[in-house]
């Protein structure tokens, strides 16, 4: 069994990469929705401003991630690109409001590359959560 301070390292350092990954995602999906939105604004206001609001969320909770583990900057990385993905999904199946165009559009090359960005976001943000969820488990004895 490696020294306690070995382990520690390691996960320090897995820590600091999954921060890493999840900033450059992040900046990823505000990328792609900064893309997206002079069109959006012109057919969907209502849509351009959901994509303002998904922007700035990205980019503040990358902003925590840069400096700190923060379970609230992990939540905010897993439930901002899931709430992208929920209105694709909506989107392309029952319609928008005043967005029926895109139903059945599942090709568009933008939204593709934003589903896989995200996901891979959500499903990192997810592992973390569990991590943390699991080591707060192991800290605090049962009964306590």
């Amino acid at each position: 069994m490696p020294p306690a301070s070995e382990t520690t390292d390691r996960l320090i350092v897995r820590d600091g990469v999954a921060r890493a990954v999840a900033v450059v995602g992040l900046a990823g999906v505000a990328l792609i929705h900064v893309l997206d939105l002079p069109g959006t604004f012109e057919e969907t206001p209502y849509k351009g401003v959901l994509y303002v609001g998904l922007i700035a969320g990205c980019l503040a909770a990358a902003a925590v991630l840069v400096g700190r583990s923060d379970r609230r900057a992990w939540l905010a990385a897993a439930a901002l690109p899931l709430g992208a993905i929920v209105a694709f999904v909506l989107s392309r199946t029952v319609g928008l409001p005043n967005g029926a165009d895109d139903i059945g559009n599942w090709t568009e090359t933008l939204g593709l590359a934003s589903l896989f960005v995200e996901g891979c976001v959500v499903a990192l943000a997810g592992r973390m959560l569990v991590e943390t969820a699991e080591s707060r488990a192991v800290a605090v004895p049962a009964g306590a």
